[in-house]
């Protein structure tokens, strides 16, 4: 797999999900869940999703605000079910004459997935409690 120019300009790696990403910061403060594991109080990734790229269906237990850069990225909420289900589908980016959001909150445990957008996107992600791939499933 070819990485694109800006994921090798931020050293970026491929992402389980779908496109590519790199933690950029983990809070130096802990958080300890109710069922004893411990997590930093918040992550941040980049996150780029490739034009034509989307990513599949997952869920977080953490809350996730995702923070449009460049370009725009699709994000289809699928709900909280044992599957994702149909559900409404928001536009990450800068054009807000369009209704693009420059910021959105997947509530823990929504399913999500990102669609292909006309351009490449780059978003952060901030993951709080953060972010653990054992906190991760992908559907």
């Amino acid at each position: 797999m070819t990485r694109p120019p800006r994921a090798e300009e931020l050293d970026l790696a491929p992402h389980p999900e779908g496109g590519w990403y790199r933690q950029t910061w983990a809070s130096p403060v802990d958080v300890t869940l109710p069922d004893g594991r411990v997590r930093p109080t918040a992550t941040v990734i980049y996150f780029l999703l490739p034009a034509g790229e989307s990513s599949a269906w997952h869920r977080v237990s953490s809350d996730e605000l995702w923070l449009a850069h460049e370009g725009a990225v699709v994000i289809e909420l699928g709900g909280h079910g044992a599957a994702p289900g149909r559900g409404e589908a928001l536009v990450v980016g800068h054009d807000l004459d369009a209704g693009e959001l420059p910021q959105l909150l997947v509530p823990a445990g929504a399913w999500q997935r990102t669609r292909p957008a006309e351009r490449d996107a780059l978003v952060s992600c901030l993951v709080s409690p953060g972010f653990d791939f054992d906190d991760f499933e992908l559907a």
